[in-house]
């Protein structure tokens, strides 16, 4: 398992510009951030920097969408789950924000969040992904979803995973950027 900064989807260069000091840091953790108890004191060691400074500057570009999340990105394939389903949803409208949150909540779901629907070719809006050692096991945590969602939800069915993709934390172009 590494620890990632993610990228935000919607910063640009104009949103933030980052100083010498948030470069350094995004170098530094460019392949993860150091597995130990407090990796913002490790990082700040190996930089020269208090451990506050460096999680006030990750804090400040978080903010300001230079960066999305700080995660734990675990290696499913490793740790056994082989079988990856995005499970798609048609919700209620009314009941997509509280389901949603439940849905998230649920221990064996990575992520959840909502989608705009694309009628008439797509009516789902609600996406959780979950992974198994089967794809029996993917399947029965999808049973347990549909049983939270009750009688909002109006359909799903499951996308499994055909490939792997590389997951990649923030990067710095070449030219410092």
């Amino acid at each position: 398992m590494s620890v990632s900064i993610l990228p935000s989807e919607q910063s640009t260069v104009e949103d933030y510009v980052l100083c010498d000091r948030d470069r350094q840091l995004i170098l530094a953790t460019q392949s993860g951030l150091p597995l130990v108890p407090d990796p913002w004191d490790a990082l700040g060691k190996k930089l020269n920097m208090p451990a506050d400074e460096v999680l006030a500057r990750f804090q400040r570009m978080q903010e300001a969408g230079v960066i999305r999340r700080v995660a734990a990105v675990p290696d499913h394939y490793r740790l056994g789950y082989r079988y990856n389903g995005m499970t798609v949803w048609d919700i209620d409208e009314l009941a997509i924000g509280r389901l949603g949150r439940q849905v998230g909540e649920l221990l064996f779901v990575s992520h959840c969040y909502r989608r705009p629907r694309h009628l008439p070719y797509w009516p789902y809006n609600l996406f959780a992904m979950v992974h198994g050692t089967s794809r029996d096991e993917v399947e029965s945590k999808a049973d347990r979803i549909r049983t939270l969602l009750g009688d909002a939800c109006h359909g799903h069915t499951i996308l499994y995973s055909s490939a792997i993709l590389k997951k990649t934390g923030l990067r710095l172009k070449k030219n410092g950027s």
